[in-house]
């Protein structure tokens, strides 16, 4: 059974959360609050609870998917206390101001050798699935001793894969998402906040 929108996935059990519904003014755009700064930073301890809770002591390799991640992936680093490298990898399957799915790009050249290394994948949003295990497919055959995921958000109704990341904060309803590193046309990753954007804002977005 899923979880209903507006829970905290949290491993083995779900925890809920309330789901704000208060609206931002940002430029020209008025965004719906769907987790507040709080929320957004209180989720993202729970899960680095879990990853250390897993990993103990043991080296690990994170990897943040470019760009959407680069805001989770600061503050996650530094909640975790085991040995660690950071790398970056990037993987794209939308472009400028498009929501649909394009061909997937993956630019690996700035990772290191995995070879025997524990690996945990870090992405902003899992949303069809195809982006996040099509990269996983890839680094696995680089050779890690173990590659996991975990992901900010999990977007609800959207799944076309069987698998589901290993680590994730919250669950939220089928809308388009922005902040905390997420973005829209490359806007609105500098917010705290998960907002959403409406499909007026969104089609606008595609006329300017």
């Amino acid at each position: 059974m899923k979880p209903a929108e507006g829970k905290v996935l949290r491993r083995g059990r779900v925890l809920r959360t309330k789901l704000s519904h208060g609206t931002h003014r940002q430029g020209a755009a008025t965004l719906k609050i769907l987790l507040t700064e709080a929320q957004v930073q209180e989720g993202v301890r729970r899960m680095a609870a879990e990853i250390s809770a897993f990993y103990g002591d043991r080296p690990l390799t994170i990897v943040g998917v470019l760009t959407g991640s680069v805001v989770l992936l600061a503050d996650i680093i530094r909640l975790l206390g085991m040995p660690l490298r950071v790398s970056v990898v990037q993987a794209r399957s939308y472009r400028g101001a498009s929501t649909v799915r394009g061909e997937l790009m993956i630019n690996s050249d700035l990772l290191p050798d995995l070879t025997g290394c524990d690996v945990l994948v870090v992405d902003d949003i899992f949303d069809t699935g195809h982006t996040l295990f099509e990269l996983l497919n890839k680094m696995q055959n680089l050779g890690p001793r173990s590659i996991r995921s975990a992901v900010l958000l999990r977007k609800r109704g959207r799944q076309e894969m069987t698998r589901e990341p290993d680590y994730c904060a919250f669950e939220i309803p089928d809308e388009f998402v922005v902040g905390y590193g997420l973005d829209y046309n490359d806007h609105y990753r500098n917010l705290p906040y998960i907002g959403a954007l409406e499909a007026a804002e969104i089609e606008a977005g595609k006329n300017s």
